[in-house]
């Protein structure tokens, strides 16, 4: 057997949260070639009082959310196994279950735990992984979650991206009027964070390539400003207030820019402002209206929307002075792309006679898959891993996650309100 390797959990978040959950999950299409596994519920190693263990289900709803991988129900389970000496790999052979995983957790003092957890393959009887986390009693659900993201780079050779966090605004309506929010929550839901609360409207909130600061656009003074905030303090930053449109703030990948849509100098084209210096440059010039940048890894070239050829495209653009170049030559209407972190791939809003729809383009091939069936979704976000991608389902004003290949949906429905605009965080340290 293998040995155990000791790793520390560390938190991924420095702010009070709390633990319910704002958006309920609903698995809305399957795959059926979705690999089986069982999670047995994890063991409490000791004479204490047990805490609540809940926190552990999270491993199977987090594989399961992958749209990878067919956990087996709790209660469907052939047997709880607490300890290796009592597996049976080959009754859980004919039950066609693929992978085993089991777990214990015990006191460590001083609120901590060591939590420490087994992956198996079932039919060749052998230990694939195997780790002892630390955590405190309230970071046993990130725990989890990062138990989730090892067992699922183990299996898939992909990096696990259910520790990482989404952004979102929601839209309450009463008779006092709207109320807006920009939330942060983990990727399930769970544990929100309120960021900005306003009775005007919150847009385009884009993640720091490092997790910690948000940009976004707030109507607070009754005008388009944009804003960067630091989430572990609140401290904020205005970044723009200029006449007219300030919109679709997006940090580049090194951290080192804002790109943004101004109309400061009469039609609305693509600035980039140099965060050191504050200084700004323009990078698009066109009587048409270019907005909607999305940065490409190099930090150098974006992707944009531009209506310069009459009904709204995707053009890419290497540097100022240099002519865009058109991506996207069918639909009608394409607009709101996101690159990919590895830049193979653009998620953006397909319109077709059926709808608006996300879709994906093969930036070698150009060739374009469409993902969804509308007919209003909108505001399209990669996971950090490429695997699924977040939007917002206009019509129900609901969010929604598509994997990249299409074949794997699920529904994230607020408790209350509206909620739009989604956009996934980096990878977080």
């Amino acid at each position: 057997m293998k040995q155990i390797l000791t790793l520390c959990c560390v938190l991924l978040c420095t702010w009070a949260i709390p633990s319910y959950a704002i958006l309920n999950v609903e698995i809305t299409q399957g795959t059926e070639d979705a690999l089986p596994i069982a999670i047995i519920p994890f063991s409490w190693e000791s004479e204490e009082k047990q805490p609540d263990l809940s926190s552990f289900k999270v491993i199977s709803t987090d594989l399961l959310r992958s749209g990878r991988f067919a956990p087996v129900p709790e209660d469907k389970l052939l047997s709880r196994p607490t300890s290796t000496e009592n597996l049976d790999f080959k009754s859980w052979k004919v039950a066609g279950v693929d992978h085993l995983v089991v777990g214990s957790v015990r006191p460590a003092g001083n609120n901590q735990f060591a939590v420490k957890f087994q992956l198996f393959d079932v039919f060749k009887g052998e230990q694939l992984l195997g780790y002892s986390l630390t955590s405190d009693g309230d970071s046993l659900r990130y725990t989890a979650h990062h138990i989730s993201d090892l067992i699922y780079q183990q299996l898939t050779g992909q990096k696990g991206a259910f520790n990482t966090k989404v952004a979102y605004v929601t839209v309450s309506r009463d008779q006092k009027g709207d109320s807006y929010k920009l939330e942060v929550s983990d990727t399930d839901g769970f544990n929100p964070v309120t960021i900005l609360t306003s009775s005007q409207p919150i847009m385009s909130p884009s993640w720091s390539p490092d997790g910690t600061r948000l940009a976004y656009v707030s109507f607070e003074k009754r005008r388009a400003q944009i804003y960067t905030q630091i989430l572990s303090s609140g401290e904020r930053l205005k970044v723009s207030e200029f006449r007219g449109l300030n919109g679709a703030p997006v940090w580049s990948p090194d951290g080192k820019k804002l790109a943004m849509t101004l109309s400061k100098d009469g039609n609305a084209d693509i600035y980039v402002l140099r965060l050191e210096d504050k200084k700004l440059s323009r990078l698009t010039k066109h009587w048409g209206i270019d907005t909607e940048p999305s940065w490409m890894p190099d930090s150098q070239s974006l992707v944009f929307t531009s209506n310069r050829s009459g009904k709204p495209q995707l053009y890419k653009i290497n540097g100022a002075g240099i002519k865009p170049r058109r991506l996207t030559f069918e639909g009608s209407y394409n607009s709101s792309a996101e690159i990919s972190k590895d830049g193979q791939k653009l998620a953006f809003v397909y319109k077709d006679s059926s709808g608006f729809k996300i879709a994906t383009m093969d930036l070698e091939t150009g060739v374009i898959d469409v993902l969804t069936e509308g007919p209003l979704d909108e505001s399209p976000s990669f996971a950090p891993n490429g695997s699924m991608i977040l939007y917002a389902e206009g019509q129900r004003a609901a969010l929604a996650a598509v994997s990249s290949d299409g074949r794997f949906k699920q529904r994230l429905v607020a408790k209350e309100g509206e909620v739009r605009e989604p956009t996934w965080s980096p990878f977080l340290k």
